[in-house]
């Protein structure tokens, strides 16, 4: 009765938002997605497949335009793994950083390059398959723009949106996904910038830099990627940014500088003329010599930047000599200039700025029914995970996927129910194989409801931060929970950290929960953890506090399938906290514990003494 109840509600809202656009000019689509690149595409896979009405506008005449300019020096960075030595599928995808999700095989990435970093001119032919072989629903040369919102009560959310292409053709939708990426270069108002390089538009041909000493803003991967395009031609090579440099191999962070583009380290160690250094670049002006070369000056702190200080007291500023170029690398921000002015669209603090601001379920934090996909979306997991590349925000967009069909659709987060014996083998396959909780580490998370003593509902990658609100967002209910998460240690990566020490990596299980590197964590609550707890939790905890806590070992393999350092400890942990005994047993050891003993084991229980006995015979629990 409720279910039909709930089908009602939903066709009835689904008329009354019709009702709200009939008498108005314009095209109406449930959803509407902005940006046919990767996590434009992604989203329209996981809509097509449920069924739902949705259109993808592109400004361009391709997917992925985005790829079309960038990478400038045209070399991927996303790991491009064709061999693994397993024929898991699901397995595979952990080292798989450039496919997309869908159920045709043969649009994998590691089809259409053997480089392990393929060239980006490779990914646009992927792209475009992906499209056009899966019949994705995109309107290409469609510039949208003054995106606002009309009230419509009738409406779920209350309000519609609507929009216009160049060609002043309007559309209108119920939901709207913004998956533009962020692609707007990032240009500081500094004196002097317009003699500077954008990394945008610099020269790509080395011999333009022959024997000149160039100056670099920025520091991140598109920085050190032109760096090393270059460094065979110049005399020198400068890099200067605000904060340190960030190897990803000691963060474990994607976004930060990887070993494929860091070959200027070498030379600046190495002390062959080329050098790192950390300024903040507001604090200087950059001017143009009579002969064409750029100076750095140094404005006075406090005052007017005509202010300059005196050149003798800085004889030995690290960027005194002038340059014959310099050339700004200082990353991308969303571009807001498609919403009207009167949609607020606001950003987070600090670093995670170039970012929309959004809530933990992908929906903006100003407007009700505007959600975010692909890059964009990756403030709520900033340095803290992959939701800003396609190995990662494949797997948010899929979440997002099943938050919406929940919310507009009634149809609840998908799930497994099986008996509780089930559960220990379930959880050993998830953890060994599983790639969105690997990938999205302490993001996304397996979480395991537990009905009762005999069965429970098994749910996959749903939204650590939304475990206080697990009910509303996926329609299943739940009280005692285990949260399955993959995580790292709290303190032991970072800049300053010597991680290749001896002793970084431990292999007792006893001693797991000092685990540093990526590693399954078990939560047992017998409550829904509230949004206090959630809000007030320590900053270096995942989750609050849980009524029983589990770690398993790390794993130089990461390979949690060992008898004794994973498999024991973690039925033991099963077994307290379900209060009973998870091991399996042969019917002829059943009927010896059933005739020695008071009680039996689950295992025994359920699958000997179901009324027919051990082996055809009467015994039953009651009669012993």
């Amino acid at each position: 009765m409720m279910a039909l109840l709930s089908a009602y509600l939903l066709c009835f809202q689904a008329i009354t938002v019709i009702l709200c656009v009939v008498t108005c000019a314009g095209t109406y689509t449930d959803y509407c997605i902005i940006g046919a690149g990767p996590g434009g595409l992604q989203m329209g896979y996981f809509l097509q497949k449920s069924g739902r009405e949705y259109v993808i506008f592109e400004k361009s005449n391709i997917s992925g335009n985005f790829f079309v300019q960038y990478p400038r020096h045209r070399k991927l960075i996303s790991i491009n793994k064709r061999h693994t030595g397993k024929t898991n599928k699901e397995f595979n995808m952990r080292h798989d950083w450039n496919s997309l999700l869908s159920d045709d095989e043969d649009l994998r990435f590691t089809r259409y390059s053997k480089q392990m970093f393929p060239s980006a001119d490779l990914y646009l032919d992927y792209l475009r398959d992906y499209q056009q072989k899966l019949g994705i629903n995109v309107q290409f040369n469609t510039e949208i723009s003054n995106i606002q919102q009309e009230p419509c009560e009738s409406a779920p959310d209350g309000v519609i949106y609507s929009m216009s292409d160049q060609n002043d053709e309007i559309y209108k939708c119920g939901r709207l996904i913004v998956a533009t990426g962020i692609a707007k270069p990032n240009i500081p108002n500094l004196e002097g910038m317009e003699y500077v390089d954008g990394y945008e538009t610099m020269s790509m041909d080395p011999d333009d830099y022959e024997g000149q000493t160039v100056l670099i803003l920025g520091r991140g991967n598109s920085a050190f990627e032109t760096a090393t395009h270059i460094y065979g031609a110049t005399n020198l090579i400068h890099m200067v940014a605000r904060s340190r440099v960030r190897l990803s191999w000691a963060t474990h962070y994607v976004g930060d500088l990887r070993a494929v583009n860091n070959e200027l380290l070498d030379t600046y160690q190495l002390k062959s003329l080329d050098g790192v250094l950390e300024a903040s670049i507001s604090e200087v002006r950059i001017v143009k010599t009579g002969n064409g070369k750029l100076i750095l000056k140094i404005n006075e702190q406090g005052s007017n930047n005509d202010d300059e200080r005196s050149e003798d007291d800085f004889d030995n500023f690290a960027m005194r000599e002038p340059y014959d170029r310099i050339i700004r690398c200082l990353g991308f921000e969303f571009d807001s200039s498609i919403f009207n002015v009167s949609v607020k669209i606001s950003h987070p603090k600090g670093r995670a700025k170039k970012y929309p601001s959004i809530k933990y379920n992908y929906e903006s934090a100003d407007n009700l029914g505007m959600f975010v996909a692909g890059t964009a979306s990756h403030s709520v997991d900033f340095r803290k995970s992959a939701g800003g590349f396609i190995h990662g925000f494949r797997y948010t967009a899929q979440a997002l996927s099943r938050l919406l069909e929940w919310r507009y659709h009634g149809n609840k987060w998908p799930s497994i129910t099986a008996p509780i014996s089930q559960l220990l083998t379930h959880i050993i396959r998830r953890i060994n194989e599983a790639s969105g909780s690997y990938q999205m580490f302490s993001v996304l998370a397996d979480v395991v409801i537990l009905d009762s003593n005999d069965t429970y509902t098994y749910l996959e990658e749903f939204p650590l931060k939304l475990i206080d609100e697990m009910i509303e967002q996926s329609g299943h209910e739940a009280e005692r929970i285990i949260v399955i998460n993959l995580q790292y240690g709290p303190t032991f990566s970072g800049p300053g950290n010597d991680i290749f020490r001896l002793d970084r990596a431990t292999g007792d299980p006893s001693e797991a929960h000092n685990s540093n590197f990526l590693h399954p964590c078990l939560y047992y609550y017998d409550r829904l953890p509230s949004e206090k707890e959630m809000l007030y939790k320590p900053k270096v905890e995942h989750l609050p506090k849980p009524s029983k806590l589990h770690h398993i070992v790390e794993d130089f393999l990461t390979s949690w399938d060992g008898p004794i350092s994973h498999i024991l400890p973690l039925r033991r942990y099963l077994e307290n906290v379900l209060d009973t005994d998870m091991r399996s047993f042969f019917a002829e050891e059943c009927m010896e514990i059933a005739l020695t003993q008071s009680t039996l084991p689950y295992h025994c229980e359920k699958y000997y003494m179901n009324g027919e006995g051990f082996m055809g015979s009467k015994i039953r629990t009651a009669s012993i």
